[in-house]
């Protein structure tokens, strides 16, 4: 059975109330290896890149055998030439030019060396061959359901991240540190249910409804 921190006693006078604690740990999963995120294919960026190297490599190849069979070279080519040739180093358009080309190759970096599919879990991986992983929507929607069951809360709200699971309830009657203690039991049971290699930290907030008028 996971292990749960009790929750801080709510300062007097607060119409609402909060709960932090550890995860559920983690269950062994070295049966199957260690359980890693999700690396995206990029494809789009890939198929770009693969697009603008092959245009620009046909360019220039078509070029480059226009002049060795005496023909005169393209016009934007001795333009390009002619320009980078007269243009001063600190010329503005050199340094956008530079500073674009930079952008684009950090961008390209971290495309390579990210994993990427920040909106999948990786889950534990208890046989080999079997890398799972659950949606962070799907995952709040299973916490939001486990709450509405608890006695007293009327609305709640779950955004799930990859480290914490943020709980936002909404309670129309009970105490609200009966409420809080019953949601912290039923959260941390189904944070368990869930089977994540690394569980998010649950982050419970309970308060009243708004006053109408």
């Amino acid at each position: 059975m996971p292990v749960v921190e009790p929750p801080d006693p709510p300062g007097p006078g607060q119409d609402s109330s909060s709960s932090s604690y550890r995860p559920v740990p983690a269950t062994d999963d070295r049966g199957g290896g260690r359980a890693g995120r999700f690396w995206s294919a990029r494809r789009v960026p890939a198929a770009l890149l693969a697009l603008v190297v092959l245009g620009a490599s046909g360019l220039f190849l078509y070029d480059v055998a226009a002049v060795r069979a005496d023909r005169p070279a393209m016009r934007w080519r001795r333009s390009l030439a002619d320009g980078l040739a007269e243009r001063p180093l600190d010329d503005v358009w050199v340094r956008t030019g530079a500073g674009v080309a930079a952008a684009l190759g950090l961008w390209l970096l971290l495309l390579a060396l990210t994993p990427g599919l920040r909106g999948l879990l990786p889950m534990s991986r208890r046989y080999p061959g079997v890398h799972a992983a659950l949606d962070r929507d799907a995952a709040s929607l299973v916490l939001r359901d486990r709450a509405v069951e608890v006695s007293g809360v009327q609305s709640v709200r779950v955004r799930t991240g990859r480290r914490k699971a943020a709980v936002r309830a909404v309670s129309h009657f009970r105490e609200l540190d009966e409420v809080r203690a019953d949601l912290d039991s039923a959260l941390s049971a189904a944070v368990g249910e869930l089977g994540l290699a690394k569980p998010p930290k649950l982050s419970v907030h309970v308060r009243r409804p708004a006053k109408k008028g």
